[in-house]
């Protein structure tokens, strides 16, 4: 429960709607206990005496109370609505929030099925059981309590069947409420795990297909979609014996209560009215019991789910700014000290020791086998990730000195996989700076040899990228991927093996419109292929994760004999230098 009660922040706001939505439900409540009794006057002193007057007397009053019952529900619904309303949707938004600024290492403490549920399906249990606590929670009691005491004053010789009937009926919803709380947390673990292996499926649709794995892949669904159905039944099985459990209870009540009252009747003691008035009691003393049942199963499915989100949103980012980092202008000057960095704290580091110097407008290639640790140095320089040993200075100053904001925003960073959002061309290559005129979107496509199929598109920058980018080639996702980052003009280029899927022609060109375009800039350029680094000022060439060469390209062709081997190897496989 530690987990809902950290949330009660997100109510605070619609404290007044909260306190207005059960206090219109005791309005109702009200209203309905009254009911039974308007009922037995009619009964017994009405329709029993022949006394017509006072039957529609009473008959008004029973049309009364109801309609300002239904006014009392009315009301508590809108506002117990409204309170649920904003409170998931304050939740769900600081869900995104925290999400959006994970660090990479955050991210991997959750599975993406997982966050997925939790701003999904986790807040829609909360907002579902904060309505229900707010409109049923207090029905029940008030039903439950109001009911006994009218019971015990106007129907004292049926008393007694209360006495057997409450205790059965409360014991049995207790303990089928806390056997449900173990079964509702499996269940959402098992929704994440479905959600988990549909967005594996539909990210990974391609290769399942070209490696015609369908079978296989469905048989995994099919296991994991099997659990949740297991688990779903379970669950659901503690309210199907619940409820013909609780109506089998009271109906044994009603019983004892017809034969206790015909008994009654013929000595005079009773009236008929009152044991009509009595079951109504019962049936709703039921009910209250029942809807307690129903909002205390549906916290105990909620509870899971609090602690999931909770999880989240206390997650803390592992990398955050120093209290008054620096706001200043970054140059581009880089430098690592001796730098080593693991993904994960408990394994071998991928870079051990790396050192060199990079100043405003030069061109740094880095060049070296797979996993050999060439796209990890440049991810620490925008701080996806934190150096575990040595340190980074931008300009001169620890990169930790920078705030987050201003760092990011001078660098202009191409990842290996492409990455486009469903918007149009536009939007997608202003995402590197939402402020350029239409000419400085023209430069950027073309400086990235982007315009040439852009113009070919029916819409132009206008055309639409579907979810995916799938109407997309990898060459042209990764030409508008270098656009976005050539907008943003920024003191720091880096691009990490952003050409693999462009033609040598095409490579041509934007290396000499990076030349051309970001003279001032200081640029880092990942490459397993010579021919995109060759240019390079300075390259440094990694063997795992540590640099074992470091100069321009002759220089390394005399004295690198890594470099070489790279070399070589890929004129054998039929390439050339110049390609």
């Amino acid at each position: 429960m530690q987990a809902v009660v950290s949330l009660k922040k997100y109510i605070k706001p619609y404290l007044a709607f909260a306190i207005i939505a059960p206090l219109m439900m005791v309005l109702e409540v009200a209203m309905d206990l009254v009911q039974p009794t308007i009922m037995q006057h009619i009964i017994d002193n009405g329709i029993a005496k022949e006394d017509t007057s006072y039957v529609i007397q009473m008959f008004g009053l029973m049309i009364l109370s109801a309609v300002i019952g239904l006014m009392g529900g009315a009301g508590c619904s809108i506002y117990a609505s409204k309170t649920a309303i904003n409170f998931a949707a304050d939740i769900r938004q600081d869900l995104y929030e925290t999400i959006t600024y994970f660090s990479n290492s955050n991210k991997d403490h959750f599975t993406l099925g997982k966050l997925i549920t939790n701003i999904t399906s986790d807040v829609e249990m909360l907002q579902r059981a904060l309505t229900m606590l707010l409109k049923i929670f207090v029905r029940g009691p008030f039903t439950f309590i109001g009911a006994i005491i009218i019971v015990f004053f106007t129907a004292r010789e049926l008393f007694p069947i209360l006495l057997v009937v409450v205790p059965i009926l409360a014991l049995s919803i207790f303990f089928f409420t806390k056997l449900s709380g173990n079964l509702f947390l499996k269940v959402q673990e098992a929704v994440d795990a479905v959600n988990t292996k549909v967005q594996e499926n539909l990210a990974g649709i391609r290769v399942i297909k070209a490696y015609n794995r369908k079978d296989h892949q469905i048989e995994q669904f099919t296991t994991v979609n099997a659990t949740l159905m297991k688990r779903n039944i379970q669950a659901d099985q503690i309210i199907g014996i619940l409820m013909p459990l609780t109506a089998f209870v009271v109906n044994m009540g009603i019983i004892a209560a017809l034969w206790m009252g015909a008994i009654k009747i013929e000595s005079s003691t009773i009236d008929v009215g009152v044991i009509l008035a009595f079951i109504n009691y019962l049936m709703m003393i039921m009910g209250g019991l029942m809807s307690s049942s129903n909002v205390l199963m549906q916290i105990a499915r909620a509870v899971p789910s609090a602690k999931r989100i909770v999880s989240v949103l206390e997650e803390k980012s592992e990398i955050t700014n120093i209290e008054n980092p620096l706001k200043i202008t970054i140059k581009g000057e880089v430098e690592f000290e001796d730098v080593s960095f693991a993904y994960n704290k408990n394994n071998e580091p991928v870079l051990k020791n790396i050192s060199f110097r990079a100043e405003p407008g030069e061109t740094i290639g880095i060049i070296g086998m797979t996993g050999s640790g060439k796209s990890s140095i440049v991810k620490l320089i925008p701080r996806m990730f934190q150096a575990d040993q040595g340190s980074i200075k931008i300009d001169g100053r620890p990169i930790e000195d920078y705030d987050l904001q201003t760092l990011r925003a001078a660098i202009g960073f191409t990842p290996q996989k492409a990455t486009l959002f469903s918007r149009t061309i536009e939007e997608n290559v202003k995402y590197g700076n939402d402020e350029a005129n239409l000419p400085q979107l023209i430069e950027a496509l073309e400086s990235s040899c982007a315009l040439e199929f852009v113009e070919q598109l029916e819409n132009r920058e206008q055309h639409m990228i579907t979810q995916g980018a799938t109407n997309l080639s990898g060459g042209q996702k990764q030409r508008l991927a270098m656009a976005r980052a050539f907008i943003r003009k920024p003191a720091i280029l880096i691009l990490d093996d952003t050409t693999s899927a462009v033609d040598s022609i095409s490579e041509k060109r934007i290396q000499r419109a990076i030349e051309e375009n970001f003279k001032e800039s200081t640029k880092f350029i990942v490459s397993s292929k010579i021919s995109s680094i060759r240019h390079a000022d300075r390259i440094l060439v990694l063997d795992d994760g540590v640099i074992v060469g470091q100069g321009t390209h002759e220089e390394l062709l005399g004295d690198s004999k890594h470099y070489q081997e790279i070399v070589s190897t890929q004129l054998v496989r039929g390439g050339t230098l110049n390609e």
